[in-house]
C-alpha cells in the first residue's frame, strides 16, 4: 500500500524563515490547518532539538480547525557563509475513535498510516532597506493610532496585533526562563561533580592515615612486650634472692 499524502495544510509549506539578528530568541510561526472531516493527530520533529523550542510540539486538530505552532530559535553566533542544515518534519495520523494513550498510538502506528511533511530552516538578516522600511512603517502607524477619525474595523486591527505581541512576549519570556533553569541545573551538576571529587581525594589520605596509625600501634605493642617480660623476670629474681639471703 502506498504512503498517504499529508492531509494537513502547512503555512509556510516548505521553508521556515527566521529573521535575525540572532543575538536573542527568534520566533517563526507554522500554521497547521485540517481541511478533512476527521480529527488528525500531529507531532513536530527536528534534526536540531537543542537549538529550537516548539510549542506545542504535539496534539490533535479537529475537522475544519487550524492551529499555530511557535518555533523559537535559540541565540547563536550567525555565520552568513554557513548554510543551515536544520530541518523540521510534521508527522500526522488520523485519530482513532477513542484516544487513551497517544504514546501507544504513535508506537503502534503502521508506516502506511503515517503522513509527513518536511520543512527546511532559512536564516535571514534584515537588509538596510528593510530597516528603513520598518522605521517608515512605525512612523506612519503613530499618526493613525493617534487620529480620532479611525473607524471601528481599522481600530480593531492594532488591538489584535497588540494581543499577538503580548502572547509572543510571554512565550519568549517563558523560553528565557527555561534557559536560565537549564543553566542553573548544569551549574549544580558541575558543583556536585566537584564535591564528589573533593570527597574522594579527602577520603584517600584519611584511609592511609588510619592504616598508618594501626601499624604504629601494633609496633608499639610488639616493642613493649619484651620490656614487660624483663621487668617481671627482675621481680621474680629479686624475690628469690631475698629468700636465700634471709
Amino acid at each position: 500500500m502506498s504512503k498517504l499524502e499529508q492531509v494537513l495544510i502547512l503555512d509556510p509549506p516548505t521553508d521556515l524563515k527566521f529573521r535575525g539578528p540572532f543575538t536573542d530568541v527568534v520566533c517563526a510561526t507554522l500554521k497547521l490547518s485540517n481541511p478533512s472531516d476527521r480529527k488528525v493527530c500531529f507531532k513536530v520533529k527536528t534534526t536540531a532539538p537543542r537549538r529550537y523550542c516548539v510549542r506545542p510540539n504535539s496534539g490533535a486538530i479537529d475537522p475544519g480547525a487550524s492551529l499555530n505552532i511557535s518555533v523559537m530559535l535559540q541565540p547563536f553566533d550567525y555565520d552568513p557563509n554557513e548554510k543551515s542544515k536544520h530541518k523540521f518534519m510534521v508527522q500526522t495520523i488520523f485519530a482513532p475513535a477513542t484516544i487513551t494513550d497517544t504514546e501507544t498510538m504513535w508506537k503502534d502506528a503502521k508506516p502506511d498510516e503515517l503522513m509527513d511533511s518536511k520543512l527546511r530552516c532559512v536564516f535571514e538578516l534584515p537588509s538596510e532597506n528593510d530597516k528603513m522600511n520598518d522605521v517608515d512603517t512605525v512612523s506612519k502607524a503613530v499618526p493613525v493610532l493617534n487620529s480620532s477619525k479611525v473607524d471601528g474595523p481599522v481600530a480593531a486591527k492594532p488591538t489584535s496585533t497588540a494581543l499577538d505581541d503580548t502572547e509572543m512576549k510571554k512565550v519568549l519570556e517563558e523560553c528565557k526562563r527555561l534557559q536560565t533553569e537549564v543553566g542553573k541545573l548544569q551549574e549544580e551538576n558541575r558543583q556536585l561533580k566537584d564535591d564528589g571529587l573533593r570527597l574522594r581525594k579527602a577520603q584517600q589520605p584519611a584511609h592511609i592515615a588510619s592504616n598508618s596509625s594501626s601499624l604504629i600501634g601494633r609496633e608499639v605493642t610488639t616493642s613493649s612486650l619484651p620490656s614487660l617480660l624483663v621487668v617481671i623476670a627482675a621481680i621474680f629474681i629479686g624475690f628469690f634472692l631475698g629468700k636465700f639471703i634471709l
